[in-house]
């Protein structure tokens, strides 16, 4: 079911500063940064060869990124994204399965403008998981 690990995302307090981190200190080269409202975040990407890192900040009043940042605030992992070829299938077979899909369980549009899903964190040892498309 599982393809390649398509990013890591990292929850930040401030995304102008773990931009300059990655991008003048790392030196990695960063996306522009892009709004999702419907998600209640603002990420941008830090490409690497082999996936990418995305860095998030909450957007909006109601984001669930800022309830983690209440938790962490200096910021941490906040989920991980694997690719799937087929993610009704995905879903249909870890529902089954007994594992849970966030929301309504219906696929949103992601930030890479592909259908995605989240998982509940308390299915996969305390990770939350994000499903894409591909």
């Amino acid at each position: 079911m599982l393809g390649r690990v398509n990013h890591i995302a990292i929850a930040v307090p401030d995304l102008a500063a773990a931009i300059s981190a990655y991008r003048d200190t790392l030196g990695a080269v960063v996306s522009a940064a892009q709004a999702l409202p419907e998600h209640g975040v603002t990420v941008v990407f830090v490409e690497l060869p082999n996936t990418k890192v995305e860095l998030l900040e909450p957007l909006g009043e109601g984001s669930p990124i800022t309830a983690f940042l209440e938790k962490s605030p200096a910021g941490g992992m906040h989920h991980i994204c694997y690719e799937v070829a087929d993610l009704l299938a995905a879903r249909d077979q870890l529902v089954a399965s007994g594992a849970r899909v966030l929301g309504n369980g219906d696929p949103k549009i992601g930030a890479h403008g592909k259908p995605v899903l989240f998982l509940h964190p308390k299915d996969f040892f305390g990770t939350l998981i994000e499903l894409e498309q591909v």
